[in-house]
């Protein structure tokens, strides 16, 4: 069948804009909402009062490393992480890394998502290798994430796959709650409120030794043990190759 120009047009008047309309839930992008709380991995990290205390600045460390989202029906979001980053010039120089943020996100027309934090984020980092090797340090990043979709899994459930501004796939997440898991939405520690629009980069924030805190001697062991860890597996694996 031919199409003349008016018909073409006529159809085009007549189908929706992608951009002028929020995402649609179907089975080839999004097979839910995504409100609720997910969680990667084995699910030991998760967002909410288990995580993080804001008050005095402290975490509860899972016994693994993972991400978690939660996302309310209202607008707000809350994230959790705890990782290592390995180092390939020096695989001894493996950084723990543990956040926490959150603040507001909104679920633009074009797929992406952004999330701008309310001020009070922060988080601890450790690197053996580095002048100070133990500090926390605030986190209040703008974050953009180009794209979102949720899949269902027969046997796991719903899964949330988030992708960073340059398109680089984060790990995936399982739906482990409708609800989400958060903590209050609001100020949870005076600090004074700045915030800075980036990817999902590394600020250079102001440092502070965890000497100063109360619970060093606890933070300092968790990490610790976390990166005796990652760099034992890292030996094995270097004996194993040379046997």
């Amino acid at each position: 069948m031919i199409l003349t120009p008016l018909v073409c047009l006529v159809i085009a008047t007549l189908a929706p804009s992608v951009y002028s309309q929020t995402i649609n839930y179907d089975l080839e992008h999004n097979a839910t909402s995504i409100v609720g709380t997910w969680s990667s991995g084995s699910k030991n990290v998760m967002t909410g009062p288990n995580f993080a205390n804001p008050a005095n600045v402290s975490f509860n460390y899972p016994k693994t490393t993972g991400i978690s989202y939660s996302f309310s029906q209202d607008g707000f979001y809350e994230i959790a992480r705890y990782r290592f980053i390995g180092n390939g010039t020096t695989p001894t120089c493996i950084t723990g890394v543990i956040g926490w943020v959150h603040g507001n996100y909104v679920l633009n027309s074009n797929g992406s998502i952004t999330m701008v934090p309310l001020g009070d984020g922060y988080q601890q980092i450790q690197d053996p290798c580095a002048a100070v090797s133990n500090f926390l340090e605030d986190y209040n990043i703008t974050e953009t994430y180009k794209e979102w979709r949720i899949f269902q899994d027969p046997t796991t459930g719903y899964k949330l796959h988030l992708f960073q501004f340059d398109g680089a796939p984060l790990a995936p997440m399982f739906q482990i709650s409708t609800t989400p898991n958060m903590l209050p939405t609001q100020l949870l520690r005076n600090i004074p409120v700045t915030t800075e629009e980036a990817g999902n980069g590394v600020k250079k924030p102001s440092r502070r030794s965890l000497k100063e805190k109360s619970n060093d001697a606890a933070a300092s062991h968790h990490l610790a043990l976390g990166l005796a860890l990652s760099a034992g597996m890292v030996t094995l694996s270097i004996v194993s190759l040379l046997l």
